[in-house]
């Protein structure tokens, strides 16, 4: 660990090691915790305005985090004031965000960037620094509930995303292979191939689908302390997250005090979230995998979405008896109707048959239904994925409403439009075996447009045959941006 001047006095006091019980299996080894570490390795940069290109800081604290498991860093803060990391962390912002509480846009702040990042490094510096309360906003969820979220003030974005800089150089190296929720280099895509390779390759009979209710917002802040301490001795990043924590949320004009919970929408949110379940979960699904379970277990976690298999139904009573507890002591509750468990496996189609139970239950993971099948050339036992009926049909009425509006738009102006959209559904759920529904969501989205030209102008005889020449003109083709999981895991392992 580094001091101020960057050099290596190394502060350290050791800890008691957090549960080091457990054994990577093959399914766990094929996602890819290596990758992860590797990816935090940044371009040589100035630590301050006054001295020259030097070794990257944080590539140092990676080094330490990686060769001592039990070092505690006492110095970090230096580096979140650090003018070059707050104007990464600006950079990265996005640019057209809805402003915080304080109506500060990313292009008002940028007219005099470098002035406002000397003040906010100063205040920084020293604590002078004040969290302001997330503005509490609402959106629509597919099955129609409305998702709280919350909109940070700008300077609270940019600290936040410079604090989570510093300390991914540190958790990267801690995190485990099967949690893939908002870390660096991870996609959601990375968790699907995961949890396919794992059905297919492992021996899974059984499937927990875990929820864990309104997580975010009853994350419990003492717990979260004590988690961050176990490797975080800098007592100025600890009191800078609790003032994010205790900021309170602005909702309808009025100020609520935060006892619990992480406003969603800023970049610490989901980074606090990992920390958080890494200590109350991760750790103890390793342990629990090696010393209590008699048959295979694979897990995958992005945030609180959770997929646990089992080989043995014994092994997944006991662990969801036993979850259920665990969380309790966190002050974590798992989903009574949403929590389920579902035989699921190469046997499960032909013991539902023999039983007479039709054909098995499906499960919901990061946008796809996940359904067991049977190959129409051989027989054999694979998982089909296919975009979630009420996802789909979500997005259809954004855009056939979208369309309505735009009525009277240029036909290009629509055209393009529908273009960026199409092929954003495409790139995300173009995977092997989901074609049928992303030609069903193509041929919609043109229905729907030829339907709004033929309201616009009566007088205009608008033919399905004009109409194939415009969807071959602006809607994308059909096709897959994701091979089959077992051939990309091959390459990345």
């Amino acid at each position: 660990m580094m001091n101020e001047h960057g050099q290596s006095d190394r502060p350290i006091q050791p800890t008691k090691s957090p549960n080091k019980a457990g054994h990577e299996t093959a399914a766990e080894g094929m996602e890819g915790r290596g990758l992860a570490k590797g990816n935090l390795r940044q371009q040589n940069t100035r630590r301050t305005q006054c001295r020259g290109s030097v070794p990257s800081a944080l590539e140092r604290v990676r080094q330490v985090a990686v060769r001592d498991k039990k070092v505690k860093f006492t110095a970090l803060m230096h580096h979140v004031y650090n003018v070059e990391m707050l104007k990464k962390a600006y950079l990265a912002l996005k640019r057209d965000a809805s402003p915080g509480i304080d109506a500060v846009t990313w292009k008002s702040y940028g007219e005099s960037l470098d002035a406002n990042l000397d003040d906010l490094s100063e205040r920084l510096k020293k604590g002078g620094y004040r969290a302001k309360a997330v503005r509490r906003t609402y959106i629509a969820k597919a099955d129609g509930r409305q998702r709280p979220l919350g909109v940070t003030a700008l300077e609270d974005k940019i600290v936040q995303r410079a604090l989570v800089e510093v300390l991914n150089a540190i958790y990267e190296t801690e995190f485990l292979g099967f949690s893939y929720g908002y870390r660096p280099g991870r996609s959601q895509h990375n968790a699907l191939d995961a949890l396919y390779t794992g059905l297919l390759t492992k021996k899974v009979n059984w499937v927990l689908d875990c929820d864990l209710r309104a997580f975010f917002d009853t994350l419990d802040h003492g717990w979260l302390v004590k988690f961050l301490e176990h490797q975080i001795a800098d007592q100025r990043i600890i009191r800078l997250i609790q003032k994010w924590l205790s900021a309170g949320v602005l909702e309808g004009g009025k100020w609520r005090q935060s006892e619990e919970g992480t406003p969603q929408g800023g970049s610490a949110s989901p980074f606090l979230a990992n920390v958080y379940l890494h200590y109350a979960f991760d750790l103890w699904v390793k342990w629990w995998r090696r010393n209590r379970a008699k048959g295979d277990v694979i897990v995958v976690r992005w945030a609180d979405d959770i997929v646990i298999g089992f080989q043995v139904k014994s092994d997944a009573d006991r662990f969801w008896a036993e979850l259920a507890e665990r969380m309790s002591k966190f002050r974590l509750e798992l989903h009574p109707e949403k929590t389920r468990l579902l035989e699921f496996g190469p046997f499960a189609i032909r013991n539902r048959e023999q039983r007479k139970q039709g054909r098995p239950e499906t499960f919901n993971f990061l946008g796809f239904t996940h359904i067991c099948a049977r190959k129409h050339g051989n027989g054999m036992y694979t998982v089909l994925r296919k975009t979630i009926r009420k996802r789909m049909r979500a997005k259809l009425s954004e855009v056939k409403a979208e369309l309505r509006r735009r009525m009277h738009h240029p036909v290009p102006e629509v055209g393009k439009w529908l273009k960026s959209v199409v092929g954003g559904h495409f790139r995300y759920y173009g995977v092997p075996t989901n074609s049928h529904r992303l030609y069903i969501f193509r041929f919609q989205v043109g229905w729907y447009w030829h339907h709004v030209l033929r309201r616009r102008s009566h007088k205009t005889n608008l033919t399905w045959e004009r109409m194939y020449r415009l969807l071959e003109r602006w809607l994308p083709p059909v096709q897959f941006h994701h091979p089959y999981p077992l051939r990309r895991m091959g390459v990345i392992t």
